[in-house]
């Protein structure tokens, strides 16, 4: 079964997050837990912890159709170690509110060398960041999510995301997250159903359906191989439908979220429907 969704606001707070995906008709949903874009973050309340919980469990949200996003600040491969240590400190932080919530997986991506390391030097040091970060949380998984591959950012090739997973000690909570928009953008040809097709024969080889937590469902402005990142509504796009109507017809993708980041909110409920109907 499908567990179709999107990346709620969870404005006013945590608990609010259910109630928002509810009302567009999401069996998923995504959300940030603390403000994405500050370093430090007020604490969650035992009352926003127990609310979130109840509201889920009143809705049938399971930990495993929830996919929380991390600040797009934290950057697990930073080759300064004041930035590194501080990007540290923020994911453990975001772990910890997961296991708080009672979630079970948290969506990152990957970091970024900033021209000052090698790609393995980079990709070495994200996997003793997630090593770290396992060391001192339980029951959470941390979900790689592939990139675009716009300007140093890593984790653009299933290759680059294997490397990280080898160097984690702990395989059972490490995963990953494939974003079609990212994955079209770093130039895996999805559009068709021959490309579709060879792209996850290729990310089974290299890393194994068994890694896979999430997806987000989401159509690109920018075509095949532009290491652009840019997100676009459903069939909206430069990708059609084909991708997603591959997608919502490979059991590959069963029992795990399928969330919609895309642009315009008010087509969310819509778009939800859309993939159904797929």
């Amino acid at each position: 079964m499908k567990y179709v969704g999107a990346h709620v606001s969870a404005s006013g707070g945590v608990e609010n997050a259910p109630l928002n995906a509810k009302a567009i008709g999401a069996k998923a949903f995504a959300l940030f837990t603390r403000n994405q874009r500050q370093w430090k973050s007020t604490p969650l309340s035992s009352e926003s912890i127990s609310l979130f919980k109840e509201r889920c469990a009143e809705s049938g949200y399971l930990p495993k159709h929830i996919l929380p996003h991390d600040s797009y600040l934290i950057n697990l491969g930073h080759p300064e170690a004041e930035g590194l240590q501080k990007s540290r400190d923020a994911f453990l932080d975001e772990m910890q509110r997961c296991e708080q919530l009672g979630l079970d997986r948290l969506n990152f991506h990957p970091g970024s060398h900033l021209n000052e390391m090698s790609v393995e030097e980079c990709l070495a040091r994200i996997a003793e960041s997630i090593n770290w970060t396992l060391e001192r949380t339980k029951g959470v998984t941390a979900v790689i999510e592939n990139t675009a591959g716009q300007g140093t950012n890593l984790g653009y090739t299933f290759e680059q995301i294997a490397y990280i997973i080898d160097k984690v000690d702990d395989k059972t909570r490490v995963g990953v997250c494939i974003d079609t928009a990212h994955t079209l953008a770093a130039g895996y040809d999805i559009k068709t159903e021959e490309g579709f097709t060879e792209t996850f024969r290729h990310f089974d080889e290299v890393i194994g359906f068994a890694y896979l937590k999430g997806m987000h469902l989401n159509d690109s402005k920018k075509d095949l191989g532009t290491r652009v990142d840019r997100h676009d509504s459903i069939g909206k796009g430069v990708m059609g439908i084909t991708p997603f109507k591959m997608i919502m017809h490979d059991s590959r993708f069963d029992d795990i979220p399928l969330i919609l980041e895309t642009p315009d909110e008010s087509l969310w409920a819509e778009e939800i429907k859309l993939l159904y109907s797929l």
